[in-house]
Order: C-alpha cells, then sequence, then structure tokens
C-alpha cells in the first residue's frame, strides 16, 4: 500500500511535464517541433491559423478513419465542414499547391512555414509540408496514458459509438481507433467481416500507430541521422538531403541515448543529498530574497521621504523669503500712499502749508516755514519724477528647477560597472606588468577594481581554476612585481561600487621575457664623436646627427673618402646567466646595428676611426685582419642585427659577415618589417644570442656569441638614426657596473 501511495505520488509531482504548453492540458497526439519540445496537434494546428498559415495542419500519423471519426460521429463543429470538390483539388493542384506528377518539388519558391514555439517563446521553422512533416511524440503518449490509468484523470472512458447518454467503455480497437462498449464492439466487428479479426484492447483516449512513421514517406523509420539529429526511413537516408551525413541504425541511436539518459539519471539519483542540499539553498536564498527586497523598499521609501522632507524644509525656506519681502514692499508702497494723500487739497501737508501762508507775523512766518519748504521742495520732486517705492514684480523669484527635474527624472538604483577594456597598447611585460584598463564611456563609475591573474603554462591543477587576486586597486592601472619569466600570463580586471562587482573584462594573455631584464644606462665614453652623437639627459636614449661633415663626405665617396661608425655602449658588462633588454629603432634610421659584443673588443675595434668603406672592414666580424679565412671557425666577438630604413636584413650576407649562422645554417637574403620593440636575449653559458620581436616574442636571429670575457650591449650608427632603450616598469634602478658574483654602484 505504501509503495502503491509513493508511486501515486511521484505521477502526481510528474504532472507538470504532461502539460501542452498552449492549452495547459494533457498532451493529445503530441508533435515533436524542431526546438525538441511538445505541443498538442490541435493546438498547432490551431496557433497556425492565428498566424495566418491555413492547410498546413496535416495528420503526421495519417492513420486510417476510424468509425469515431467520419462525419457521421464528429462534433457539430466539425461536421459542417464540406470536403473539396475532386474538381476544385485539381485547379488547387495545378495552380501550384502542393507537388503533382511533373512538377518539381521546390520549383518555385516554398512557402517558410515559421511555428512561434510556445516553450523557448522562439520561432521554428517547421518547412514547406509544415505540422505533416514533424513526427508523434508516441513515448509522450503512452506516459500520459499511464499517468491517467495511474491517478484515475478524467474519470471513465465512454463509449464513442453509443447513441446518447453513452455508457462507458469497456474495450478499443487500434485498428478502428475508437473505443466501444460491448454491444458497439459486437455491431462494428460482425462475424464474418475482415473486422472481425481486430484484437480488441483496453479502452483508452489516444490510439497509436504500431510503429513511429516517416511523415515523408509514410514508411517505418529505421535509421538516425546525427547531423540532422531525425529519425530517418531507407528512402530519406539514399536522398540528395541527407548526402554526407552520419546515419547510424536506430537501435545504435536508441542505445547510445538510452545509455546517456540512464548514466545522468544514475547520476542525479545518486546525489539525491546535494540535490535536497541545493533546494535547501534556493529556499534559504527565497527567503534571503524576500527579506533582502523588502529591505530595499523600505530603503528606497525611506530615501524618498526624505528627499520630500528636504523639498519641504526647501519649499518653506522659499515661502518665507517670499513673503518678508513681500511685506517689505508693502509697507514701503503703503507709506508713499500716506505721502502722496497728504498732497491732497485741504489734508496734511498742503492744508498745514495753506494755515502757515496765513500767517502775518514775518519773523513768525520764516521760522516755520524753513522747514516746511523743504518738506513741500520733497514732495514736489515727488511728484513730478513719481515712481513707485517697490516692484510689483516677483521675478527675481523664480525658480530653474531644469536640471532638478532632470537629475529626479533619471533617478534610477545604481547599476553596478561595466566590464572594463583593458588598453593593449599600454598594457605590456618588462621587468614587471603594467596593467592599463579604462571603463566603457556610459558605465557607472566604480570605486575600486579587482586584478586576478594566473600562468597558462602550467599543468593544470584538479578543480576550478585558481587565479590569484589583487583587491581594492584604485585608479585605472597597476604594477603586478616580479612575474616569472618566460611564461604567459592571462589577466583580467572588473570594478565595484556600492552595488557590487561588475562583469570581468576579456582576458588579456602577456609574454614576459624569456629572461631577466638587465637595466643599464648608455656610455659615450667609447668610440664617439660628440659632434655626431647626442645622448639624452637620462642616459636612455640615443639619436645620430651626421652632419655637414657626412654630407660633403658622400658627395666625394668614389674618391676615397672615410666614413666613420658612430659607436654607444651600455654601462653594464655582463659576466654569468642569461639577461634581456628591449629597445626601440627609429624606422626613420639610415643604418643602425643593435646587438652585443665583448667589451675589449669593441673598446679596441671602435677606439679609433675605421674605414667603412674598405672591404676588409666589418664592424660585425670584430677585427679587419683577415681571419674570416681562417679554416677553424670561432665564435664572433660581436652579434649585430641590421636595420636600415623601417626593416631588418636577415640575409645570407649579413649572416656570414658577422658569423650569425641560425639553426639550420645560413638563411637566405631577406628583410621583415622592424617591429615597435627588439628584445636581445644573452645566454652567457652557452655562448648564445637571440633578437626577438619584444611585443609577440617571436623569434628573429640566433648566433653564437664569444663569452670569454664580460660582454656589453653595444649600438652603432651610420647616418642617421636613433634608438631608445625601454624604460623599466618599476622604480629606477641603482646603476650597476657589472652582473655577476659582485655588483659594483657608482
Amino acid at each position: 500500500m505504501a509503495a502503491k501511495r509513493g508511486t501515486k505520488t511521484s505521477m502526481k509531482n510528474m504532472e507538470k511535464e504532461l502539460l501542452c504548453p498552449v492549452c495547459q492540458e494533457m498532451y493529445k497526439q503530441p508533435l515533436v517541433l524542431p526546438c525538441t519540445h511538445n505541443v498538442c496537434q490541435a493546438c498547432a494546428r490551431e496557433v497556425l491559423g492565428q498566424q495566418g498559415y491555413v492547410g498546413h495542419g496535416g495528420d503526421p500519423s495519417s492513420e486510417p478513419t476510424s468509425p469515431a471519426s467520419t462525419p457521421s460521429t464528429r462534433s457539430p463543429r466539425l461536421s459542417r465542414r464540406t470536403l473539396p470538390k475532386p474538381d476544385r483539388l485539381d485547379r488547387l493542384l495545378k495552380s501550384g499547391f502542393g507537388t503533382y506528377p511533373g512538377r518539381k518539388r521546390g520549383a518555385l519558391h516554398p512557402q517558410v512555414i515559421m511555428f512561434p514555439c510556445p516553450a523557448c517563446q522562439g520561432d521554428v521553422e517547421l518547412g514547406e509540408r509544415g505540422l505533416a512533416g514533424l513526427f508523434r511524440n508516441l513515448t509522450l503518449e503512452r506516459v500520459v496514458e499511464r499517468y491517467r490509468q495511474s491517478v484515475s484523470v478524467g474519470g471513465a472512458i465512454l463509449c464513442q459509438l453509443c447513441k446518447p447518454p453513452p455508457l462507458e467503455a469497456t474495450k478499443g480497437c487500434t485498428e478502428c481507433r475508437a473505443t466501444f462498449c460491448n454491444e458497439c464492439f459486437k455491431l462494428f466487428h460482425p462475424w464474418g467481416t475482415q473486422k472481425a479479426q481486430h484484437e480488441p484492447t483496453l479502452p483508452t483516449l489516444s490510439f497509436r500507430p504500431k510503429g513511429l512513421m516517416c511523415p515523408d514517406h509514410k514508411e517505418e523509420v529505421t535509421h538516425y541521422c546525427k547531423t540532422c539529429q531525425r529519425l530517418v526511413c531507407q528512402l530519406c537516408r539514399v536522398r540528395r538531403t541527407h548526402s554526407g551525413h552520419k546515419i547510424t541504425p536506430v537501435l545504435s541511436a536508441y542505445q547510445a541515448l538510452k545509455d546517456k539518459l540512464t548514466k545522468s539519471l544514475t547520476y542525479i539519483l545518486g546525489n539525491q543529498d546535494t540535490v535536497q542540499t541545493q533546494i535547501c539553498e534556493l529556499e534559504e536564498t527565497v527567503r534571503h530574497t524576500e527579506v533582502s527586497g523588502q529591505q530595499a523598499k523600505e530603503e528606497v521609501s525611506q530615501l524618498v521621504r526624505g528627499l520630500g522632507a528636504v523639498l519641504e524644509e526647501k519649499r518653506a525656506s522659499l515661502l518665507q523669503a517670499i513673503e518678508e519681502c513681500q511685506q517689505e514692499r508693502l509697507a514701503r508702497l503703503s507709506a508713499q500712499i500716506q505721502e502722496h494723500r497728504s498732497l491732497l487739497d485741504g489734508s496734511g501737508l498742503v492744508g498745514y502749508a495753506q494755515e502757515v501762508l496765513k500767517e502775518t507775523d514775518q519773523p513768525c512766518f520764516v521760522q516755520a516755514a524753513k522747514q516746511l519748504h523743504n518738506r513741500i521742495a520733497r514732495a514736489t520732486e515727488a511728484l513730478q519724477m513719481f515712481r513707485p517705492a517697490a516692484s510689483s514684480s516677483f521675478r527675481h523669484c523664480q525658480l530653474d528647477v531644469g536640471r532638478e527635474m532632470k537629475l529626479l527624472t533619471e533617478l534610477n538604483f545604481l547599476r553596478v560597472p561595466e566590464a572594463p577594456v583593458i588598453d593593449t597598447q599600454r598594457t605590456f611585460a618588462y621587468d614587471q606588468i603594467f596593467l592599463c584598463w579604462r571603463l566603457p564611456p556610459h558605465s557607472p563609475p566604480a570605486w575600486h577594481y579587482t586584478i586576478e591573474f594566473r600562468r597558462t603554462d602550467v599543468p593544470a591543477q584538479p578543480g576550478p581554476t585558481r587565479w590569484q587576486r589583487r583587491e581594492e586597486v584604485r585608479g585605472t592601472s597597476a604594477l603586478l612585481e616580479n612575474p616569472d619569466t618566460g611564461s604567459v600570463y592571462v589577466l583580467r580586471v572588473r570594478g565595484c561600487n556600492k552595488a557590487g562587482y561588475g562583469e570581468y573584462s576579456e582576458d588579456v594573455h602577456l609574454h614576459t621575457p624569456p629572461a631577466p631584464v638587465l637595466h643599464f644606462f648608455l656610455d659615450g665614453r667609447w668610440g664617439t664623436s660628440r659632434e655626431r652623437l647626442a645622448i639624452s639627459k637620462d642616459q636612455r636614449a640615443v639619436r645620430s646627427v651626421p652632419g655637414l661633415p657626412l654630407l660633403l663626405a658622400a658627395e666625394r665617396l668614389l674618391t676615397g673618402c672615410h666614413l666613420s661608425v658612430d659607436v654607444v655602449l651600455g654601462d653594464v658588462a655582463v659576466t654569468q646567466g642569461r639577461s634581456y633588454w628591449a629597445c626601440a629603432v627609429d624606422p626613420a634610421s639610415y643604418l643602425v646595428k643593435v646587438g652585443v659584443g665583448l667589451e675589449s673588443k669593441l673598446q679596441e675595434s671602435f677606439q679609433g676611426a675605421p674605414d667603412v668603406i674598405s672591404p676588409r672592414y666589418d664592424p660585425d666580424s670584430g677585427h679587419d685582419s683577415g681571419a674570416e679565412d681562417a679554416t677553424v671557425e670561432a665564435s664572433p666577438p660581436f652579434a649585430f642585427l641590421t636595420i636600415g630604413m623601417g626593416k631588418i636584413l636577415l640575409g645570407a650576407g649579413a649572416s656570414s659577415n658577422a658569423g650569425l649562422t641560425g639553426r639550420d645554417g645560413p638563411a637566405a637574403s631577406c628583410t621583415v618589417p622592424l617591429p615597435p620593440r627588439l628584445g636581445i636575449c644573452l645566454d652567457y653559458e652557452r655562448g648564445r644570442v637571440s633578437f626577438l620581436d619584444a611585443v609577440s616574442f617571436r623569434g628573429l636571429l640566433e648566433c653564437p656569441l664569444d663569452c670569454s670575457g664580460p660582454v656589453c650591449p653595444a649600438f652603432c650608427f651610420i647616418g642617421g638614426g636613433a634608438v631608445q632603450l625601454q624604460e623599466p616598469v618599476g622604480t629606477k634602478p641603482e646603476r650597476k657596473v657589472t652582473i655577476g658574483g659582485f655588483a659594483k654602484l657608482d
């Protein structure tokens, strides 16, 4: 009894899965839409009719008609429909509706039928055949029928062939697609006829075909197209529509889907405690949502009441000011009226003056008339230059509330900041990582930011991806100190304000230098000409200015003139380990060589002014004694990369002259565009130098180098040119002379 009660409870909880999203009743002959949702066939026809599609609601099952579906047994509403005449059908076919022999399907533009799915709220395409091209969900029909039988939904099933009132049905016939009482079953299945061979079934309201039939060819489906995710029959399989598709037998698809569904269901059933825990968490979230929503309402109401109180206080203050101004004006105007009334004949000042004029005693008259004359003069002046003592206008009391009204109209909830945009032009990795970003134009402001970063070239650990985080970063830029060399970092940023955290920015990948960054300054004490080389005050940039001597030398170039090479060295010499530095070369430079060399050889070779026209001279070879013809190959003391006119020369001639041999031998002559920054990586122990694109860290050239002594950076100029060393991201370092077992400070 308990098991039966549990089954009924589970079936009752399943009822919402068996309701049609259109009629909100249990499915009746459900159809499977291309979006995998289900809808009753009658509801689908009604929806298509409301959309203006007429004649596209064909029956996908196309079973034979039954006694219950004949015109004599249909409902009064259906019985009033008249069947089209054969001649009218022929005219419709010839006018382009449907298909007929001689008309190629799709020759005209077929009507694309769109069905608004009530479940996913999206428009799905049904194709040219409409509902006739959809499959019936027979499995869902069986589940609905079992559910009806288990919970006794709808009461007893009545006979469809009885005269009113119908009796309770006792049998059903799949062939006739109707339910019968005992008498009606015998009546419609008489002995000696073919119908007598129909096998009776239990009464039901849903009759299904024996098998799932192809809606296009009315044949039983035998295969499943993985590409189209659709069941197909033998004829569909050989059609051009499915050519090249992955088609598998139904048995294989059945077994695969059943295994997946069983595995997923087993996982869910095996984690019922987790499901219950999550339900409790969601219920707790619902309670918190209700409490938080009520608190938010109270806060908004309190804030609005506060605004109202401020407005009321301001209103009272403004009205009081207007009242005081009004009383002051009225008092002044009343006094002016009294003065003018005294000027009337026989009253006030005029009457008093008339009486004074009657005085005959001259001394007494003079004594009294002196003061009176002043008053009469002022009254006469006021009468001649009449002007009200106060204005009746209150225009100065008008309020301009346009800005305040706009603010109140735009008053809205505070939004979280939008996803920041990382400035890839200013973000780079050198000795440290400099990250720069900005908020979109219409984004709410952010109080602070959170930066997350991690390495992508480390083995993945089990579990969620772990990010390193830096909280409460002020401003729109930050430094990430001590990054690992030769690594790839991924970074992202998000903003935060009172409303909470916003979305993360898009991930940005940065390559760190392959070796520790070498900090040095330019030293112009060796082999340079003060007239042609200009070193900046911070000693991190140098410019070659040839001037008039080079112009005159160019005119006499064919007469044996000597051109000197201007050289500037770094003030740091490397004696061990790996080092990396970067620089930017002006694309307009005529000829610049960037590289490294033995400090002793550089000072020896460039102390004087060599002849660059001589074929025996090459600054890349380290000497001009003819050692190039020696049979024993030794690592050259110099390694330079030649740049000129915005190009980098990577050719066989340059490689042979400088001893620059790549991994695969000398390269063919070619030039590559000059990147914004060049990187030089020196491996002292291996005696190798690599030239890189400092932006993408793409290798340009790798060559050997004699590292038998201290090696320092070097820059050569022939003609005009400029070089700028990469600025360190962090604080300005101390100037060091050597890097090795000890460090000597200036």
